[in-house]
Formats: structure tokens, C-alpha cells, sequence
């Protein structure tokens, strides 16, 4: 027997119904299930609703009778599907990715979708299974075996573990004015530019630059950071050479510390970052003079992060040197009005990692204590 069920809304109903059709930001089929249920409160025949909805009468029907007989609340969302069984138990899956996380076939530089499908069926002895199964238990568990990231993984030794001690101490210090701490570092930039002029940016149009581009050869930037002080200073030059890195030294001495004692210099361990280069660039007696007044503290081998320099020369990547620079005077400009603005700024670092925290979140990598 072919019951006709009868939708009758409250006010509050009606209204909910209309926003959410209004809004739009709802899924279609919830949409379709509002307009069925207002529709047939204004009386419509199953027939008019399909019409106008776009939807079979029997699909009408289900809307009618779950509101009759489940309520308001189930006709408007939607009932769960049972689905197919899933392909893979919890040890298939398990197994699955074990699988994906180990070394692919001979010949094959990584795992691919149809690999792992044809090698679950060799282990689980099934007929067969799917590249898309396999890439939907994947997708679940986020897991890419196709995709890997290059990575520097420090030896933490007891080496290691020193000469970070010794930074993080510098780090929580003080700061004097007569031994100020000052991280350094040298980045690499390209010249870049355009063959032809972009159009500019307009309502309704973002700027539009041309793919194609003009190398105009590349500059090397040495980056000072002296934190406590929110102070930066960026020299271009053409190469990083220990001669280079002799000059900026005697600056970094002679013009931005004329009254400082001694400065303790942050840095890696690039083969120029050594006192010999002041001797390969200077006189003895200069080269020594110099020298006495700089202390150099070295970060541990892969381990940049523990150099503050290096967040600051991520901020003048973005904030300055994310487009197409052609030449090495616009460069310097830019870069000068970009550091002056940070100075005025007295902009700064939250640094917040120290001894303490270092030997709490790295006790397991620290070196065994010997007897």
C-alpha cells in the first residue's frame, strides 16, 4: 500500500531550511533534502517536488517518510551508507605499510602503487587487489613511499653536545656592551632579471610576470645578527672568499664595535670561518690585531639552527628578496632599506632554547655518561 506521508514544518524549521539553502556552503544532497522538505510543506505533489528539485519521486518519498517517521532532524541528514567491506584486515593494513616503509625491489628506486599492490598479494596469498585499495589505505595512514626529503642527521656526540652548550650559554648571558655576542652567516643570492615587463596587478587581475627570466649572475650576502641588541647589518659581495671573510671581521671590528673589547662571533664551520683567512688577507701585526679582539664560538656540525642568524636570514629572504632582483646596485638598496627599517624596529628574536631545555628534550641523544 502506497501511504502519502504529510511534512508539516514549524517556523523555526522553515527558517533554518531556507538559511541553509541560502547560504550555499552546504552539500548538495543536504540542499535537495531542504527544497523536498519545504516544498512539501507548501503542499507540492511528489511529482511538482521531482520536477523541480531534480530528483526521482522515490527519492521525494524516502525525504517524506523519514521526516514522518524519524523526525525533522534524520529527513534533513543524510542516512550512512553501509558501503563495500573493506579489502584489507588491521594486520593486512599493518602489514601493508611495513611493506611501503622498506627497502623497494632490486631495479626499482622506489615504491610504486602497483608494486605494493602485486607484492600484498604474493604476502596474503589474495586473487588480487587494487593499486587505488592500496592508495586509499595509504592515504589513511599518510604514508608516501614514493616521496622522500633530504635531510642533514647530526651524530650527537660528545663534540657536539659542547659546542652547543657553549652557544646556548653565550645566548643567556647578559648582554655587555664591551663582549657582544654577534651570529654570522653567508647566504647565496641570484640576479635575476625580466625579459620582458610584467603587467601590472589591476581589480580583478593579480600582476602577471613572464616565466621566462635573464640571469644576471649571483651575489653572496654576509649576515650579522647581534640579538640582544636587535641589530643586523648585510654586506654584498661577489664571492665568500677567506679574504672576503677577513674583511668583514675587520669591519665587523673597526666600524660596527670601535669600542667593544672583545666580540664573540656565532658561526658554522665553513672552511673560511678560520683566523688563518685574517693571515691570508692581512699583515701578521694587522691580522693579529684584529684577531685579539674577536672570539669565535662554532655551532656543531649540521646543526644551523642552533645560529640565530639563520631565522633572521629566513625574514629577509621573505619579506625581501622574494622577487626578481637584475642588478647588484638595486640589491644593495633594497637590502640597505630593508635592514635600516629592522634596526629602526629594534626588531628581535624570542630565543627560548637553553641548556636546560636542550639536556630535557635531548637526554636520549645525549652521550652516555662513562664511569
Amino acid at each position: 500500500m502506497n501511504i502519502r506521508y504529510r511534512v508539516e514544518l514549524t517556523n523555526e524549521e522553515r527558517l533554518e531550511l531556507k538559511g541553509l539553502i541560502a547560504g550555499g556552503n552546504a552539500a548538495v544532497r543536504k540542499i535537495k533534502r531542504a527544497q523536498i522538505l519545504l516544498a512539501a510543506d507548501h503542499g507540492a505533489t511528489d511529482e511538482i517536488i521531482a520536477t523541480i528539485v531534480n530528483v526521482g519521486t522515490a527519492t521525494v518519498y524516502r525525504v517524506k517518510r523519514r521526516f514522518v517517521e524519524e523526525g525533522y532532524q534524520a529527513a534533513l541528514d543524510e542516512k550512512l551508507r553501509p558501503g563495500a567491506l573493506r579489502k584489507l584486515s588491521g594486520n593486512e593494513e599493518a602489514l601493508l605499510v611495513a611493506t611501503a616503509c622498506t627497502t623497494p625491489p632490486p631495479g626499482r628506486s622506489r615504491w610504486t602503487l602497483k608494486l605494493l599492490a602485486g607484492k600484498m598479494v604474493e604476502l596474503i596469498d589474495a586473487d588480487s587487489i587494487s593499486a587505488e585499495t592500496v592508495r586509499r589505505r595509504l592515504e589513511e595512514k599518510e604514508i608516501k613511499p614514493w616521496q622522500h626529503k633530504m635531510w642533514c642527521i647530526p651524530t650527537v656526540d660528545a663534540e657536539y653536545v659542547a659546542r652547543m652548550e657553549d652557544v646556548l650559554d653565550l645566548y643567556a648571558e647578559d648582554y655587555d656592551t664591551k663582549r657582544p655576542v654577534v651570529c654570522f652567516d653567508e647566504s647565496p643570492t641570484q640576479l635575476i632579471g625580466e625579459t620582458r615587463l610584467p603587467i601590472k596587478a589591476k581589480s580583478g587581475r593579480v600582476e602577471r610576470i613572464d616565466y621566462e627570466y635573464a640571469r644576471n649572475g649571483a651575489a653572496n650576502l654576509f649576515v650579522f645578527l647581534d640579538a640582544k641588541r636587535c641589530w643586523r647589518h648585510v654586506e654584498v659581495t661577489e664571492q665568500r672568499t677567506k679574504i672576503d671573510f677577513a674583511n668583514c671581521m675587520r669591519n665587523l671590528c673597526d666600524v660596527h664595535y670601535p669600542n667593544a673589547d672583545q666580540i664573540r662571533v656565532v658561526m658554522d664551520n665553513l672552511n673560511t670561518h678560520k683566523p688563518s683567512a685574517l693571515y691570508e688577507a692581512f699583515e701578521p701585526a694587522e691580522a693579529r690585531r684584529v684577531l685579539r679582539r674577536l672570539e669565535f664560538h662554532y655551532t656543531p656540525k649540521h646543526a644551523s639552527w642552533l645560529n640565530m642568524v639563520e631565522i633572521e636570514i629566513g625574514v629577509l629572504k621573505g619579506q625581501c628578496l622574494d622577487r626578481r632582483i637584475e642588478r647588484r646596485s638595486l640589491l644593495e638598496a633594497e637590502i640597505n632599506a630593508w635592514q635600516t627599517q629592522r634596526n629602526q624596529e629594534k626588531a628581535g628574536i624570542n630565543w627560548m632554547f637553553d641548556v636546560t631545555k636542550a639536556r630535557q628534550k635531548m637526554e636520549k641523544l645525549y652521550p652516555s655518561k662513562s664511569l
